[in-house]
């Protein structure tokens, strides 16, 4: 027995070394399958460790059970590839349907088009003929408008109601699917498996609409589920309140619903809504959800405007849904709304006449919130949310909501308006029924006292000249100490922390230190939620806090390229614990674009708007660059800040509110002009900066130093060029410093700026020293006198760090004295060679 277990070990060694292949028994592959989920990948000594432990696994050599978990370990790649390539041929497959689609409806409008082409030219034509040999009676008669007769009133009894749902029903498709509409391109959209989906807005049509349709990888039932509660992706929605519900004999449903949207800024009253909802399913299977207004109804319930709101017209809207092959849906959304522009200063109608603002805030919010729901149902471990995801939906919600609730002061949720100063440029308001107002008790339950038991709301809404809203909500954002106050940041996260404490006076102070901490993204980007921590802040004694603060923050629209997009920068002081259920006290910015340029007022047009959004470098660089991929000249920005303070404070809360409002009104003022395009220069070439002939002037002396100090020129002059734009130009850092016992930085180039990811406006607060590591401060300090005696130095390549704490590392840099006409010493320039962020 013993000879012939020998003999076959020899054998089936010998068939291992002839390369054949050695079969397992089921009971063999059993086990080395159960090895492979307890460890993928074992050493040499695992494996040997293996086959000591699994007797049934004696008779196959170690090298054997390598090449076994090598070929397992291929097999999985090889599955879970062709596991991907499956998904994505399906998706493609279905997006090509639906480009198919699409190109069968455009075909269509294109033939409508020409067809009503030939119509007008042929009654232009007559009308032309006509007018030669007619009476003026006849002439005047050709001339007036056809009057459209008004719809008689709608019965709402339930078959009036089912009349309107399937008259709904049939013009939302003819929207959605065919050329009810004309449909032009959403300017900056390219379709694709990957993006939102294929998105166009209205052209010439009553009110504004947007129309998208794209891919989601949820089923249909689920995705109604979520377009239909609307407060939980669209921010503007305050509520949706169902009134009635009736069910239908083919199997649908009709709601009557009453809507609220906010008012996107002070200067504007809120809109509401009477609704009809009619969800029903196709003969083909496909899911439809449609929407209208009933604002012409008898003999049924009805809902009258409700005080501060304009009642607005939903225009047959919805959502058709089809289920997907291989799982899925295919949507079509259509979102078509008449929101009574007559209604607010002229200024601000683009706000209410814009498509492309519409189908940001609402039809692409709708397919991106899908998008988001779905990746975290199908990679709930990779998704950029993290592992929480609904709770931080939850909290950007719940900040989104109330800055909301703050712009908008709704009598309903307590806010009551105090007298003015006698300046009308802020507003102020008051709630002392905060309780109400979050839904929430009012204090923490983690030791600390209790918080104040009153709201104050200090708001302001200001028209912006040529600045991009991307560009100035990021500086906002990464340079907190341009526009903040450290007394009242600190005042308002006490309140938060510790209760009723002594009210600082507002004055002026530097943060100890600014830290970004990244919390959540959504999977495009487009919206961020962070949390800011303020460094040592303790030397606030008299608010018993900790020596740093913390607020949670939502950014939102800081892609510049993006058309129409609103930006936001909402933040609020939170508890140290993070407890969801602790209120949440928003203050921030909204930046909204006001230019109507940005719909399209042809398909041509909307060709060209798309060919003129370049995608440039990443920051700064962006300031001196706008003009030219930026839509919006124009914009409206609203600042809303919110202090919880005792009642009995208030008249001393109130002037410290209207104070730290005006000072943010006049730091964003200066921000806004040094980052505005007439300031440092359009696309086209420099244009004129503030004090142009100091800043010729100091170009000149920077290179007449340069030439006297180094022996060869700093610019190559050619042509009709300034010597100022070609220094601002100079692809080196130049970078100016002055001569005091602290130098800091008085000038720079836009390659300087862009080194230290800064502005001409914030470049006076660094310090020289601050930009170099500790090596680089070491060198500076020691050979900082040569320049004083000599004139110039040269530092080796190395490291300096960007106002935001970002290594830059240089070939080498250049210092010199720039003298004046008088000869004097009047500044150090430096210039820095090949910079690269590390």
């Amino acid at each position: 027995m013993m000879a012939v277990t020998s003999a076959c070990k020899e054998g089936t060694k010998i068939a291992m070394d002839n390369g054949k292949y050695v079969r397992y028994t089921p009971e063999q592959v059993e086990a080395l399958e159960r090895l492979y989920h307890e460890c993928p990948k074992p050493s040499s000594i695992r494996r040997q460790q293996l086959i000591r432990e699994c007797p049934i696994l004696s008779n196959i050599e170690p090298k054997q059970i390598k090449v076994w978990f090598q070929n397992r370990r291929c097999r999985e790649k090889q599955r879970k590839e062709s596991s991907r390539l499956q998904a994505v041929n399906k998706k493609l497959t279905a997006m090509n349907k639906l480009l198919m689609e699409e190109n069968d409806r455009l075909q269509k409008q294109v033939s409508h088009l020409v067809y009503e082409n030939g119509y007008f030219r042929q009654q232009t034509q007559n009308a032309a003929l006509a007018t030669t040999d007619t009476s003026s009676d006849s002439v005047v008669t050709s001339g007036q408008h056809q009057i459209t007769p008004q719809h008689p009133p709608r019965d709402a009894s339930p078959a009036g109601l089912l009349s309107i749902a399937e008259e709904t029903l049939t013009e939302f498709l003819s929207k959605a699917t065919g050329t009810a509409v004309e449909w032009v391109q959403m300017p900056g959209m390219k379709p694709g498996p990957d993006s939102v989906g294929i998105v166009a807005i209205s052209h010439g049509c009553t009110g504004v609409a947007a129309r998208a349709c794209g891919l989601v990888g949820l089923d249909p039932t689920r995705v109604a589920e979520i377009l239909k509660d609307r407060p939980s992706w669209c921010r503007d929605c305050r509520a949706v309140d169902l009134i009635n519900v009736l069910s239908t004999a083919n199997g649908g449903t009709i709601e009557l619903l009453y809507m609220q949207l906010y008012a996107p800024t002070t200067l504007a009253p809120a809109r509401d809504f009477w609704l009809l909802r009619y969800t029903s399913v196709l003969e083909d299977g496909s899911l439809v959800v449609c929407e209208r207004s009933l604002n012409n109804t008898q003999n049924g319930p009805s809902m009258p405007p409700a005080v501060n709101f304009v009642r607005a017209e939903l225009l047959p809207s919805g959502y058709l849904i089809r289920p997907c092959e291989g799982g899925g849906s295919i949507i079509h959304i259509v979102d078509h709304m008449d929101l009574e522009p007559s209604s607010v200063p002229e200024v601000l109608r683009p706000l209410y006449e814009s498509s492309t603002l519409f189908a940001q805030k609402t039809t692409m919010a709708a397919f991106r919130h899908l998008r988001q729901i779905s990746q975290e149902i199908s990679q709930p471990n990779v998704t950029g949310w993290g592992r929480r995801p609904a709770a931080l939906r939850a909290l950007g919600q719940k900040l989104s909501k109330g800055f909301n609730e703050a712009v908008n002061g709704f009598t309903d949720e307590g806010w009551s308006m105090l007298e003015s100063d006698g300046v009308d440029d802020v507003t102020l308001l008051v709630n002392s029924s905060p309780g109400k107002m979050m839904d929430v008790n009012f204090s923490y339950s983690n030791g600390f006292p209790s918080m104040g038991n009153a709201v104050l709301c200090a708001k302001v809404s200001m028209l912006l000249q040529n600045v991009p809203p991307a560009i100035l909500l990021r500086f906002l954002r990464e340079h907190r100490s341009e526009w903040a106050d450290s007394g009242i940041d600190a005042y308002s996260a006490a309140a938060v922390k510790a209760g009723p404490c002594s009210l600082p006076v507002p004055r002026g102070g530097s943060f100890g230190g600014q830290v970004i901490l990244p919390l959540a993204h959504t999977i495009e980007h487009e919206e961020f939620m962070e949390v800011i921590k303020l460094e040592n802040m303790g030397h606030y004694q008299d608010m018993i806090m900790p020596n740093d603060i913390f607020f949670l923050q939502l950014c939102s629209g800081v892609d510049e390229n993006a058309v129409g997009s609103c930006a936001e920068l909402i933040f609020a002081p939170i508890d140290g614990s993070f407890s969801e259920d602790a209120p949440i006290i928003p203050s921030g910015f909204r930046i909204i674009p006001l230019d109507s340029r940005m719909d399209a007022s042809s398909p041509n047009r909307t060709l060209d708007l798309a060919s003129t959004l370049e995608v440039g470098a990443a920051g700064n660089r962006a300031t001196g660059d706008n003009s030219s991929r930026c839509g919006s000249t124009k914009s409206v920005m609203t600042i809303a800040f919110q202090f919880v303070y005792e009642i009995h404070l208030q008249e001393n809360v109130a002037i410290m509110a209207r104070q730290y409002v005006r000072s943010i009104i006049a730091s964003v003022q200066r921000v806004a002009l040094a980052l505005s395009p007439s300031f440092l220069g359009s696309h086209a070439g420099l244009g004129s900066l503030p004090g142009t002939p100091e800043a010729q002037t100091l170009t000149r002396w920077i290179c007449q130093s340069y030439r006297c100090y180094m022996g060869s020129e700093l610019l190559k002059h050619e042509g009709s060029e300034s010597i100022l734009k070609m220094l601002w130009h100079h692809t080196d850092a130049i970078l100016c410093c002055s001569l005091k016992t602290l130098p800091v930085f008085t000038f720079a180039n836009q390659a300087g700026l862009d080194m230290l990811e800064t502005t001409l406006v914030s470049l006076q607060d660094i310090t020289l020293e601050k930009i170099f590591d500790e090596k680089g401060q070491k060198t500076l300090f020691a050979e900082f006198p040569q320049v004083m005696q000599q004139g110039y130095m040269c530092l080796q390549g190395g490291i300096c760090l960007s106002s935001m704490g970002r290594p830059v590392s240089y070939e080498r840099a250049v210092a010199w004295k720039v003298l004046n006409d008088e000869e004097n010493s009047h500044c150090i320039c430096f210039m820095f060679v090949n910079w690269s962020f590390v």
